[in-house]
């Protein structure tokens, strides 16, 4: 036997291994009719299926045409956080004719930034123009030393160590990094201040049931002061109204101490919050936490439906208590894992409903009491022109900041298989992640996008973000003569900063960064 098997040649072997797999296909699997109809041959378009991504990535689909990031978008991103050249040359391949297009009123003569100017020693310095809490005198009030941030993204759906470059490439930055609802890992802790955000689980500081525990809450800020700010969140943009499941399998005694939950089994973060059912108890919930806490606290929610937004409004101006900060976040916005239905079709693109909800502070006139963050592929400088031209006053990037540590878009976050080793926690995939290299990325890439938001800034005339205006900024609508303001297609003007100087906001006790 051993002699006649010896004497098969090598493609006698390959001829065997196809009968083999054509015997399978035809008389033992049942799951799979293409390879039943079609032995061996149908395994060829399984494979060309499960790489048909990366080939249309890579080989089929133009510069412009991928979603959600198309490869322009990320060739800028991942230019600036290497600080190669991020330029572009011959003049723009956008259709500047097509509908939804964005442009800026430029100035005859832009901004002269006078001797002794802040930005000429620091060309990427842009502080927030607002003070975050002032309006309600917290007893920590807290202006952010940058007006680009990260986002909620927790440890758990990232890496420990793309959180961990991520938190040191902030410091480096002066940016702030949100937690997301996965509580506070030691992977935060590496020198930049940090959002906390309380999520309808309450991890971290919730009780052997679920329950919120503002004493977790207190000590947990007492024992870090690089918390400046909670956020509570209400929703996000890629599935609003959607609970998740932390699978007991995924548990690890590290997660578990610090989201406070039990080895092996599974945890469920509910669509809603257990420590408040109506407006007013919400606004008690925050008042509660700021007074306990001396901190700021703000709200982050997609939206939708406007009735809830009107009541806030209505016990704000009653009773001059609520939220400091209001974090909308646009439908576009990315996720770990969501339903498509969801990530699809729920909760309204940023730009509907910023211009929603800022449009009924404004009319109210209580939109100076708030610092409002704006979230959903915000990340370039032209669309954060915009953003604040509208009325945001500081820009949170999550998937964007992610491209600036190593992320290829490859879309498979929910499959804990990420190539990158950012979204997944398996330790020889994150072993990829160099933490000095991949933190300098981040900062270079916050350094760039500042450099030229500022550089955008100037040439419309303006020292800071904070004064474009709702006029500055057109949209393209159909053809010429449907171009207009923003001004004029969401039917209001933004409330005027309180400004006075980038020099003031330097100098300002409250500033971020100084950890």
């Amino acid at each position: 036997m051993l002699e006649t098997l010896s004497s098969i040649p090598w493609w006698g072997w390959i001829l065997i291994a196809l009968a083999i797999v054509a015997i399978r296909d035809i008389f033992i699997q049942r799951r799979h009719s293409i390879s039943h109809n079609f032995p061996i041959v149908g395994h060829i378009r399984y494979m060309l299926e499960s790489i048909g991504p990366e080939l249309r990535q890579y080989l089929v689909a133009n510069n412009r045409e991928e979603l959600p990031f198309n490869r322009i978008e990320r060739s800028w991103v991942y230019a600036s956080s290497k600080n190669e050249n991020n330029y572009k040359g011959f003049g723009t391949d956008r259709d500047i004719f097509s509908q939804n297009y964005v442009f800026i009123n430029n100035t005859m003569l832009p901004y002269k930034m006078p001797v002794g100017h802040p930005n000429l020693e620091q060309n990427d310095f842009i502080p927030c123009a607002k003070i975050i809490g002032a309006y309600h005198n917290r007893l920590k009030p807290y202006r952010p030393a940058s007006i680009i941030n990260i986002s909620a993204m927790s440890f758990g759906s990232l890496s420990a160590k793309a959180v961990e470059s991520l938190n040191i490439g902030a410091k480096k930055a002066n940016a702030f990094h949100n937690t997301g609802e996965g509580g506070l890992s030691p992977y935060h802790k590496n020198g930049a201040d940090v959002v906390f955000q309380i999520g309808t689980a309450y991890f971290g500081i919730r009780d052997e049931h679920g329950n919120f525990e503002i004493a977790k809450l207190k000590k947990l800020v007492e024992e870090n002061p690089c918390i400046k700010a909670i956020e509570i969140k209400l929703s996000q943009g890629a599935k609003p109204g959607k609970g998740g499941v932390l699978p007991g399998k995924k548990i690890t005694k590290e997660i578990a101490d610090i989201r406070h939950v039990p080895m092996g089994k599974d945890i469920i973060s509910p669509p809603y919050h257990s420590a408040f059912s109506t407006v007013k108890e919400m606004v008690e919930f925050i008042e509660t936490i700021a007074k306990e806490t001396g901190l700021p606290v703000g709200i982050k929610a997609a939206i939708g439906k406007l009735d809830h937004w009107k009541e806030l409004i209505d016990i704000m101006k009653a009773t001059n208590k609520g939220p400091d900060f209001i974090s909308i976040d646009g439908g576009e916005g990315g996720t770990g894992a969501a339903p498509p239905s969801f990530a699809d079709h729920v909760s309204l693109p940023w730009i509907y409903g910023f211009t929603d909800v800022y449009r009924l502070f404004k009319e109210n006139d209580i939109a100076d009491r708030v610092v409002f963050i704006a979230s959903g592929k915000l990340g370039f400088p032209a669309q954060a022109a915009k953003a604040f031209a509208m009325g945001a006053d500081l820009i949170n990037v999550a998937r964007e900041a992610m491209m600036s540590i190593g992320c290829i878009q490859a879309q498979v976050c929910h499959t804990n298989r990420c190539p990158a080793g950012i979204a997944t926690q398996n330790k020889w995939l994150q072993n990829g992640i160099d933490i000095p290299l991949k933190s300098d990325r981040l900062a270079q890439y916050f350094h760039n996008f500042k450099k030229e938001f500022l550089e955008l800034t100037h040439a419309c005339g303006y020292e800071h973000p904070c004064q474009f205006t709702m006029d500055d900024v057109e949209m393209n609508l159909g053809d010429k003569n449907l171009t207009q303001t923003l001004a004029a297609i969401y039917k209001y003007h933004k409330t005027k900063v309180d400004f006075d100087g980038v020099q003031k906001l330097k100098d300002c006790e409250y500033l971020g960064g100084k950890n």
